[in-house]
């Protein structure tokens, strides 16, 4: 298996698929167990925490394994997180998975690095993928994603939608994965405004551990916090925690912008999607299908995998019809994706 030494980027359709909102707890129960021999089995995901149902990063990922399980017609797993879980946990779930004869398995989600590293190790005929981080081993595809980007436009359209000229961000967990959303929704913001629009910003949490990325109560209570401070559109990257968030908005009639999956288009959220303006999107589906295509294909993808504005690996919805009707939005939003890709705009990442 050929390592891939410099950054690749392999060329996705952004996914906007509603999924079912129901959370499970262990495995999918329309997946494959430990039956079959390992040429009957494929792609296999581990979720990160907040699970499946979170309308979120863990529903995009379920999409690209569905759209794999349709397309290459083989079995499937997919594994739930448990509370307060060890990277000991982690390295069984992914070995488990290894040892049934999953190919490719993926960790959804940082926090799988370093059990990641180790059971590639262990298991190396084995195709593994990781999203949100890098691991360096031969038999490893790091999938990163440029969330500042798709956070830069959702930057634009919160300061072509404001009239208060304050608008909020809300983060999960306070690591430099989710300063790379800040730090592009501020530029946007500040670019677009001549830096006449304020940007609120607060964590949940320190750690993941405290619930910053599976705690609704948690997220409603910042954005209700920052909407009595005049917000009157308000961005969330917190997984789970981003319903409530999007849940204040709507009861407090202001907008709300989704993260990572068009959460316009999500069952669990429909009592609130008016006022859902757009979401951010980050193509974890794409890059988890791409993946378990190239070993289809029988040319695994090695190495680190970047999914940029330019491939379609991030971008920015428009589902809601309000969107087209704010004025002045889908230009400048156009017109900074034009920038991104041409290099014009620098869009930082802290």
């Amino acid at each position: 298996m050929r390592r891939i030494s410099k950054l690749t980027r392999v060329a996705v359709g952004v996914a906007s698929l509603a999924l079912a909102a129901t959370a499970c707890g262990g495995t999918s129960g329309e997946s494959g167990g430990d039956s079959g021999s390992k040429e009957d089995l494929g792609l296999a995901i581990a979720y990160d925490i907040g699970g499946k149902g979170d309308q979120s990063f863990n529903d995009a990922a379920y999409a690209g394994l569905e759209k794999a399980a349709n397309e290459f017609g083989y079995k499937t797993d997919d594994v739930e997180p448990t509370e307060g879980e060890t990277d000991a946990d982690k390295e069984q779930r992914l070995a488990s998975l290894a040892r049934q004869g999953y190919n490719p398995v993926i960790g959804i989600g940082y926090a799988y690095g370093p059990a990641m590293e180790a059971v590639a190790a262990k298991y190396p005929d084995t195709t593994f993928g990781i999203v949100d981080s890098a691991v360096e081993a031969k038999n490893v595809a790091s999938l990163v994603f440029a969330e500042e980007q798709a956070s830069y436009l959702a930057g634009v359209a919160a300061a072509k939608a404001t009239k208060t000229n304050t608008v909020g961000f809300v983060g999960g967990v306070d690591i430099p994965l989710i300063h790379k959303f800040e730090a592009g929704f501020k530029q946007g913001v500040e670019e677009t405004s001549g830096g006449k629009v304020k940007v609120l910003s607060q964590y949940l949490t320190q750690t993941a551990e405290e619930g910053g990325f599976s705690s609704p109560d948690k997220g409603k209570a910042a954005a209700e916090g920052q909407i009595e401070k005049k917000a009157d559109v308000v961005y969330q990257a917190a997984g789970l925690s981003g319903q409530g968030v999007i849940e204040a908005a709507a009861k407090a009639k202001v907008w709300a912008i989704g993260v990572d999956s068009d959460q316009y288009q999500q069952e669990a959220l429909a009592p609130y999607k008016n006022y859902i303006l757009t979401s951010a999107l980050k193509d974890v589906g794409g890059a988890v299908y791409a993946l378990a295509k190239s070993v289809e294909d029988g040319k695994p993808l090695t190495g680190t995998q970047v999914f940029d504005l330019k491939v379609g690996g991030v971008g920015l919805s428009d589902s809601n019809p309000e969107y087209a009707k704010v004025a002045g939005l889908q230009e400048a939003v156009e017109k900074a994706k034009e920038g991104i890709i041409d290099g014009s705009i620098k869009v930082r990442t802290e």
